[in-house]
């Protein structure tokens, strides 16, 4: 039995961190072994919120970062397929035949369209922001995923998807699976400042590709408790994200939970907290970079990953789209038009 068919991805933005990476890396390096995997960069995706000349230009550069942060997290090359969106222009053929399978006010209750808008500093939402789900729901029927790992912010975009396909199956007769969601319990890793979720754009965030040195000047400078202006004074280890952190990646769960004892009975300074915390996410990090070392030591290796996956996922899309249309009708509609035009066409070149 063949293993079923995954599709995940990212927007190229920038490098990848380590939000990313508990909040859906860690997940996918576990899962890419037992699926047919596509990872999709998504700067289709990209342009609802960022599309100024300069964002655009920084597409190719992005990607391969990205694509380099994935594999150095433990995705093997040979098991993914890495493909650019807005390479395969059948995507946006595809979405605009499932957007008339979802109306305006069911897109305008997915939260995250809000939510997405505010953080991209928009007032009003953009046609293609409210449209996000429907391209994705495209992006995953366009290589009819079976599976795609989602976490919270995301899950109400894949039930789109799977409304899209029931309704375009119910229409058209059966040609998409309905994706099954892969769900799992991730922490949302708050940002270095402490104020929300780490993000790039904010400046919270502990890149995959950081060396240690800039872990340990990340570190030191990160936000704990304010109104612990001692060492001997008791610290609040709740909502702390120096103890988030050591909760998530050290792997010592007796010396963490020392730490925490000593923090609140004021035995212990801030500084010695975020000096374990610097080893670990080093120690934690410290493989990642030595396959990053190997990856980048292969020149060409993640261009051409990009490259062939696109190609090889483009014949996919392409035959999607040819049963897809064949379903709908359009093919007979537009073969009929052109048998009727073929028969004019010969009538008129018939001697009277």
């Amino acid at each position: 039995m063949s293993a079923a068919r995954m599709l995940t991805g990212d927007r190229p933005t920038g490098r990848l961190h380590l939000g990313h990476y508990v909040g859906s890396i860690a997940n996918r390096v576990r899962l890419h072994r037992h699926h047919e995997s596509y990872f999709i960069i998504a700067d289709l995706h990209m342009l609802t919120t960022r599309n100024s000349r300069e964002d655009i230009e920084r597409v190719a550069g992005n990607a391969r970062e990205m694509v380099t942060d994935i594999l150095a997290a433990g995705v093997d090359p040979a098991r993914a397929t890495f493909y650019l969106q807005s390479a395969i222009p059948e995507v946006g053929d595809l979405n605009t035949l499932l957007q008339n399978l979802v109306t305006v006010p069911r897109l305008e209750r997915v939260p995250s369209i809000k939510e997405m808008a505010r953080d991209a500093g928009k007032e009003e939402i953009p046609y293609g922001l409210l449209g996000y789900p429907v391209l994705q729901s495209a992006d995953i029927l366009c290589v009819k995923g079976q599976v795609v790992p989602v976490g919270r912010d995301n899950a109400a975009h894949v039930e789109v998807t799977r409304e899209i396909a029931r309704r375009f199956n119910h229409l058209y007769g059966k040609v998409f699976p309905v994706p099954e969601m892969i769900t799992a319990e991730t922490p949302t890793l708050v940002g270095t400042d402490g104020q929300g979720k780490m993000s790039k754009s904010r400046g919270n965030a502990i890149a995959l590709s950081d060396d240690a040195a800039t872990v340990r000047r990340k570190v030191r400078g990160m936000y704990t408790d304010p109104n612990r202006v001692r060492a001997d004074v008791p610290g609040t280890v709740e909502g702390n994200p120096v103890f988030a952190y050591h909760d998530v990646f050290n792997p010592d769960r007796a010396r963490v939970d020392e730490l925490k004892q000593r923090y609140r009975a004021g035995r212990i300074g801030d500084v010695e907290v975020k000096e374990e915390l610097a080893v670990a996410l080093n120690r934690f990090l410290d493989p990642i970079r030595e396959r990053r070392a190997r990856i980048e030591a292969d020149r060409g290796l993640v261009d051409r990953l990009i490259v062939d996956g696109t190609e090889r996922t483009r014949e996919r899309v392409r035959a999607t789209l040819v049963e897809v249309r064949r379903a709908m009708g359009l093919t007979s509609a537009y073969n009929q038009v052109r048998r009727r035009a073929e028969r004019s066409r010969r009538a008129a070149a018939t001697p009277a």
